[in-house]
């Protein structure tokens, strides 16, 4: 009996598609993070908040330096290729797709001081599904699909978060005065989904970028939108 891989090659590629995705390090990381959210009411029926300010200024200002250095990284590499809507791996990109892997793994961080400090009202769905989904493509991208096609992408995120960073640890060195430019902060996060989906579609329409990537551009726009919406528009003007 002919082998059905052979007569339909898509049967192969989803395959190995799924192998790799379901093989990914990252998949266990995932699990267990929700898991630590589900338990995290027993942890704050068990325990009394804390504030962790110092340890909080310096996270937060390490991951906007970080974050800082991977935007530097992706830029360097990008500027050897040939396209940025090349599809195959790229040796000078290697370093920086790890370290933003690596930073993904640490920014786990933010919902777990969320819990020791019991602001579980903070984890949102839109907070889990950002860190899920971004930890799993860090991965991803890292293993199996270098490329500078999806440099750009992570470049700008990771540009979003220096800025981002820098404004938590501004909060966290002075909280009762916090920075008064988290509206900006917002509206920022929600322009790069908007550069991301244009980039996207282009490379869609015109590199055979496949289609998954303005899929998942506007599930987070939409998320921020509503976010933005509920946070901002909502509120009654004084």
């Amino acid at each position: 009996m002919e082998n059905l891989e052979s007569v339909n090659p898509e049967l192969s590629t989803r395959g190995s598609t799924l192998t790799r995705f379901l093989g990914l390090q990252s998949i266990p990381i995932a699990c267990l993070y929700i898991a630590v959210i589900f338990l995290s009411t027993y942890w704050q029926k068990l325990t009394k908040p804390l504030e962790l300010q110092k340890i909080l200024v310096v996270y937060n200002m390490a991951c906007s330096i970080m974050s800082l250095y991977t935007t530097l990284l992706f830029l360097q590499g990008l500027s050897n290729a040939a396209s940025i809507f090349q599809k195959e791996s790229f040796q000078e990109l290697r370093s920086a797709y790890f370290t933003y892997w690596v930073i993904k793994n640490v920014e786990l961080l933010d919902t777990v001081f969320m819990i020791i400090r019991h602001r579980k009202r903070q984890i949102s769905f839109l907070h889990v599904y950002h860190h899920c989904s971004m930890l799993i493509l860090s991965d991803l991208t890292y293993h199996y699909y270098p490329w500078p096609a999806i440099a750009p992408f992570l470049a700008l995120n990771s540009l979003i978060h220096v800025f981002l960073y820098f404004y938590y640890g501004q909060s966290a060195l002075n909280p009762i005065q916090r920075p008064a430019w988290k509206k900006r902060m917002t509206q920022l996060q929600i322009l790069q989904f908007l550069m991301d989906l244009s980039l996207a579609t282009w490379g869609y329409l015109f590199h055979g970028f496949c289609i998954y990537g303005i899929m998942y551009g506007l599930t987070m726009l939409g998320l921020f939108l509503n976010f933005y919406c509920k946070a901002f528009n909502s509120k009654k003007a004084t």
